[in-house]
């Protein structure tokens, strides 16, 4: 289990209405459940199988290959848009139902309140809506593509 996905459910108990949840992956098992503060404290796994511990160095390649360039960080992103990130986890959809116009399009003027997009988690459609007015000037993820926590998914010319 990746702790960065632990990081992403802990984040989204802490933001819910839910108490505790616990899931199992692959033989590792955690709880996650919030003290009497509101904050979420994980439960670790007691046993980690050998699998999930990491190699021992790095690996050194082959004498036949050769080093790759690594390709550059993309651009700075132009300080004149704003981003639209995704409060939680989901499967990003751009309408209400498959027949249904999208709710945002490039060009779509947004204001504090729009709905802009539906994030699914758990079952759950969890409207996203703007929090300043603007132009939507990039949609960043395809219709029923995952997305993570903070992903941004849209660009905003303010």
């Amino acid at each position: 289990m990746d702790i960065k996905f632990v990081q992403q459910i802990v984040t989204m108990v802490e933001k819910s209405n839910v108490h505790e949840i616990e899931l199992e992956s692959k033989g590792v098992k955690i709880r996650v459940t919030k003290n009497s503060s509101g904050q979420s404290m994980p439960s670790y796994p007691l046993m980690m199988p050998h699998a999930m511990y990491p190699s021992q160095g790095p690996a050194q390649p082959a004498a036949h290959e050769q080093s790759v360039p690594v390709p550059s960080a993309p651009p700075v992103l132009e300080k004149k848009y704003k981003e639209i990130k995704s409060p939680i986890v989901g499967t990003f959809y751009r309408s209400p139902s498959p027949d249904a116009e999208p709710y945002a399009e490039v060009g779509t003027q947004i204001k504090p309140g729009s709905v802009l997009c539906i994030v699914e988690a758990m079952k759950l459609m969890n409207e996203i809506e703007a929090d300043f007015s603007g132009t939507i000037a990039k949609v960043c993820v395809e219709n029923g593509k995952p997305v993570e926590y903070n992903q941004v998914l849209f660009l905003v010319e303010p």
